[in-house]
């Protein structure tokens, strides 16, 4: 399972991609609002920092305005994918976008159901959100599942990306399910370096080192 970064924040992104262990970066509006400069001119830069998929998403909801836009952010860079809601006139768009090798990814998807029909029109990736169906008391790693088995089962050309990740639980879940990608804030990916037992071994063999009285020279 591949892990992506979901945000705009270029600091966020460089100091991940240094890490190596980040293989694209996840955007919306409301994260491309935080930040200070214009994001078409920010895209580009985090698309070099990932060398890899950058989902930016469209605003407009009728689907010539939605291939419009997204005509546009393909343009900024190669590795834009462009992200697209599960409504008619986005799957409409999803259609035209694909035959012209416009890569999308369908973004608020909450069922099977919408997930098969976004397969079906041609999308490249669909974002089931796990956080926001656990909010309410339904299970998203159970959804995930179901999209994945529903995927292999027909043979569709559709990765999942587990998308609204809450917490470093919901990484294992999701990977053990058979997402192929999941996208999670800085925060979280940060937390799954964290392990007290970690902490703990460092100090040990950094304090038995000090005791032998020895240093690399």
């Amino acid at each position: 399972m591949k892990l992506y970064l979901d945000t705009a924040n270029v600091e966020e992104i460089r100091q991940a991609a240094d890490w190596g262990v980040i293989s694209g970066v996840t955007t919306n509006p409301s994260l491309a609002a935080k930040e200070d400069d214009d994001f078409t001119k920010i895209l580009p830069s985090i698309c070099e920092l990932v060398n890899g998929p950058v989902s930016a998403e469209v605003i407009a909801l009728d689907h010539e305005g939605m291939i419009k836009e997204a005509r546009k952010l393909a343009g900024i860079h190669k590795h834009v994918v462009v992200k697209i809601p599960i409504t008619p006139d986005g799957m409409q768009a999803v259609k035209t976008l694909s035959s012209e090798g416009i890569k999308v990814n369908v973004t608020l998807i909450f069922s099977a159901n919408q997930a098969l029909l976004a397969a079906r029109a041609g999308a490249a990736y669909v974002s089931p959100f796990l956080g926001r169906l656990d909010d309410i008391g339904h299970t998203g790693v159970a959804l995930v599942r179901d999209i994945v088995d529903i995927i292999d089962l027909h043979e569709l050309n559709t990765e999942v990306i587990a998308a609204s990740i809450r917490h470093t639980e919901h990484v294992p879940a999701v990977a053990l399910a058979g997402a192929h990608i999941a996208t999670m804030p800085f925060k979280v990916l940060k937390q799954m370096f964290k392990h007290p037992l970690t902490d703990l071994g460092i100090e040990s063999f950094i304090n038995d080192w000090k005791k032998a009285d020895k240093s690399f020279k």
